[in-house]
Formats: C-alpha cells, sequence, structure tokens
C-alpha cells in the first residue's frame, strides 16, 4: 500500500521531486521535494485510497483510539473524512488559542483520558505535530501516536518524536516515494540519489552532488 499511496500522490502533483530545480523552504533550506497533500481533496479516486487507509491504519495500529484530531490546517480535512468513515468523533488543533470567544486552542469536545490519534499531512522536522500532541496532552487526553500521509524521515524528525515519546506511522515515505518516482519515470536514479542524499543531511547542500 506504501507504493500505491506513493504512485497516487505523484500522478496528482501532490509530491513532486525537482533536484535540478530546488525549491527553498522558508528557513531558507533548498529541497528538492515538494509535498501539497491538500491536492489530494481535490483528486476523488486519490483520496478515497488515502482516507480508506488512515482508517485502516487507525484500526490496526491504534485500536484503542475514541477520537481523531487533526493538527491545522493540513490534516483537518483528512481527519474529518477517515472519522465519518470509521463513524468516529474528531476535532482540530488550532496551531494558536483563538483571541476571541472562548480563546479555544482545540475545536470539538474533548474529555481528559480520551484516547485520541493525530492526524497530520506531513512529517519533515516534527516540530508542528509535537507542539499539537503537547496541546492535547496538556489538555488531558492520552495521545496513542499520530498517523501522517507522508513523512520524509529526517533524522531530526526522529529524534523529535522520540524526545516527545510520540509514536508516528505514516501511509507513505520518501524512500518508497523515490523508488516508485524512478520506476514510473518521473526521475533518475542519479536524482533519486539526491533526494535521499537531502533527506540524510538537508541543512548540507552538498546533496545536490551526491550522485557524481
Amino acid at each position: 500500500m506504501k507504493s500505491a499511496i506513493a504512485r497516487g500522490l505523484l500522478a496528482i502533483g501532490a509530491v513532486f521531486l525537482r533536484p535540478e530545480q530546488p525549491f527553498t523552504w522558508a528557513s531558507g533550506i533548498k529541497s528538492p521535494i515538494y509535498t501539497d497533500n491538500r491536492l489530494i481533496l481535490t483528486a476523488p479516486e486519490v483520496r478515497d485510497m488515502v482516507e480508506a487507509e488512515i482508517a485502516e491504519t487507525v484500526r490496526r495500529e491504534f485500536p484503542g483510539c475514541e477520537a481523531l484530531m487533526g493538527t491545522a490546517t493540513a490534516g483537518i480535512a483528512h481527519a474529518a473524512i477517515a472519522a465519518h468513515l470509521m463513524g468516529m468523533p474528531m476535532g482540530y488543533v488550532r496551531s494558536g488559542s483563538k483571541d476571541h470567544g472562548r480563546k479555544n486552542r482545540i475545536e470539538g469536545k474533548l474529555t481528559r483520558g480520551e484516547k485520541v490519534v493525530v492526524i497530520e499531512d506531513l512529517i519533515s522536522t516534527a516540530g508542528s505535530v509535537v507542539t499539537t500532541v503537547e496541546a492535547l496532552r496538556e489538555a488531558g487526553a492520552e495521545v496513542l501516536g499520530v498517523i501522517s500521509i507522508c513523512t520524509y524521515g529526517m533524522e531530526r524528525g526522529i529524534h523529535t518524536l522520540e524526545a516527545a515519546n510520540v509514536r508516528a506511522v505514516s501511509l507513505t515515505d520518501i524512500d518508497t516515494i523515490t523508488a516508485v518516482a524512478v520506476e514510473d519515470g518521473y526521475i533518475s536514479e542519479a536524482d533519486a540519489k539526491r533526494v535521499l542524499a537531502f533527506r540524510d543531511n538537508p541543512i548540507d547542500e552538498s546533496w545536490r552532488n551526491a550522485s557524481e
């Protein structure tokens, strides 16, 4: 299923690989990969596959789950659709508290001790999803883990999750995506080496010469 998800994301342009003309992150880091999983929402066939797999992963990996919580903003729709498929409550966590009304950070009913799973679209450095987990824990939830559609598998992200004692499961990953991309002719094997070198050390731009 990892390969099927990867193939779907590549087909709709939700994952775009461009080692020769890297994208620039807000941090200034040059990246050969760009991911926009919001595009899944406008591609019904891929959307059905992804949401069904999220639901199946919740059942398989976190059978005690009582509610899904989406990350703001990209994880909200995926959490909502998967929760609908499962007949399960759903809410989401804002990046910050509202400055009006009840000033909620967590939207949707959440009871103390409730077992929840966080739905995220992408894990890179894992900072934002760990912040979401911490907000839920502070509110009294028992966070069983995180399900993301894709992970870059960066060392920093892995360490961040481990330090916060967060278990994360992804539907697909950068290794699978690059393998499928080579197989389907999106990139060359040399470009795949560059993408994986970026994963191993994103700060050092020597990844651009990794295939030489």
